[in-house]
């Protein structure tokens, strides 16, 4: 009794401590404020420029974007190896797990494609000089306006002729064909190379806990980063932000309310307004945890219960999906390009758009698993069209705030894809799909426990 009074009374107390993400929003506020009293309150002197703006602003925040960049190639490889190698259960579900696969690939696609729609229609990024901030390293804007490589060759140039030359120079769209290549032949040869797969799962977790420590700088670097941009271009900086987020908002809103409700109505023949009613709720815990993992039973649970879906199939497609389908982060990353292009005047033809759509849908593979790592593979994607990373210190603190919404997205994508994939071999119950009162036991169980 004892231990539980204890328990009890220290609950509280612990809920008092700020999380990772009410740090960084407070960075974010915090550097904005700096920034916009240094640049229109402080006159021009060395001090101001020199020490603060270009000097520990500078050194600060450009040492965090290094630290993401460190990660991005080791990270990616290994969880897109240990991603693909997971994919022996195709082996029990035949046709089912092949289309999963080509859905959450399609889907993802076509997310970073109406992101990159929208993202040009709003144009987020237009009206506002950075260049000034941006005097740490050129040579990505440079090979962004030089860039007059064709299809064709940007298809070939995916197969690396050397992995290990990809690597060591971050070639993604060639690490991430490498990576997956291994991962399914890891797959195939099963126990025969078990001691290689257990090393790739145990290095992939070791880049999980440096991102997870690197993360835990964030607050500083989003500081530093915005403090020395609002310093330079003041209070202009604040409307393309508001104007990204309504595009991100926008794309997510799109795909979820058009895109995939059209899937259903067209490839599964059910009602997309039943479904959506029914699923709420798991909407709504996603939004409010902001992680796909931890709403894979729920999110089994109601596919099963309340859609009649055969809890054979969900059980392989809903886990996979939270691994390796991340449309709302593709879709973030897709308007974060546009933005990000125009912010900096970066040219962008159908040839970077393209290596943007195909970079961001196989990087998805790889984004699951560790808190903010949509944005540590956001430097891979600006990195594949010779983007400046300094974009990234306006997204991170913005990217925050829209991570409970893009959650909800991802893993309504996850559910669409099982009761489409479902429907087409016979594994649903449309009696329980379309019975209001299915699954009302789950919301009674839910409420007693609260």
């Amino acid at each position: 009794m004892t231990k539980i009074e204890e328990k009890g009374q220290g609950t509280p107390a612990h809920k008092n401590h700020l999380g990772l993400t009410s740090i960084i929003l407070i960075a974010l506020g915090l550097g904005i404020i700096c920034g916009v009293v240094f640049h229109y309150c402080i006159p021009q002197s060395g001090i101001r420029d020199d020490v603060f703006v270009n000097g520990i602003f500078y050194v600060i925040g450009q040492g965090f974007i290094r630290l993401m960049q460190m990660l991005v190639v080791p990270l990616v490889f290994c969880s897109i190896v240990c991603g693909a190698a997971s994919i022996g259960d195709t082996k029990t579900l035949g046709s089912i797990g092949v289309k999963t696969l080509l859905f959450y690939l399609c889907t993802t696609a076509v997310a970073v494609s109406v992101a990159l729609t929208i993202g040009n229609l709003i144009n987020p990024g237009l009206g506002v000089d950075m260049s000034s901030i941006l005097v740490s390293d050129t040579s990505s804007l440079d090979k962004a306006q030089s860039s007059n490589t064709s299809i064709a060759d940007t298809l070939l140039a995916i197969i690396p002729k050397n992995p290990v030359q990809a690597l060591a120079n971050g070639d993604m769209l060639a690490v991430i064909f490498f990576a997956l290549f291994v991962g399914i032949i890891i797959s195939l040869m099963g126990r025969k190379v078990e001691m290689v797969h257990r090393f790739f799962e145990q290095f992939n977790d070791i880049m999980m806990k440096m991102t997870s420590i690197v993360m835990f700088a964030a607050p500083v670097g989003v500081f530093c980063l915005l403090a020395r941009t609002f310093a330079n271009v003041g209070f202009e900086a604040f409307l393309p932000m508001l104007k990204y987020m309504l595009g991100v908002l926008l794309a997510l809103a799109v795909q979820c309310l058009v895109v995939y409700m059209l899937m259903l109505w067209l490839l599964a023949r059910v009602n997309p307004i039943t479904f959506l009613k029914k699923f709420f709720p798991v909407m709504a815990f996603a939004f409010s945890t902001a992680t796909s993992n931890a709403t894979i039973p729920l999110n089994m649970e109601t596919l099963e219960k309340k859609m009649g879906v055969d809890r054979r199939i969900s059980s392989f497609t809903i886990p996979l999906g939270a691994t390796i389908n991340m449309d709302g982060t593709s879709i973030m990353q897709g308007v974060a390009v546009v933005f990000t292009a125009q912010l900096f005047g970066v040219p962008m033809g159908p040839v970077e758009y393209a290596t943007v759509i195909a970079t961001a849908t196989l990087a998805s593979i790889g984004t699951a698993g560790v808190p903010s790592v949509g944005l540590i593979t956001l430097s891979m994607v600006f990195n594949s069209v010779g983007l400046p990373l300094e974009g990234i210190a306006l997204i991170m603190g913005i990217d925050r705030i829209l991570d409970m919404t893009r959650t909800a997205v991802n893993i309504t994508g996850d559910a669409v894809c099982t009761t489409v994939v479902a429907k087409q071999a016979g594994r649903v119950n449309l009696d329980v799909f379309n019975d209001p009162l299915a699954g009302k036991d789950m919301d009674v169980a839910a409420l007693e426990q609260n």
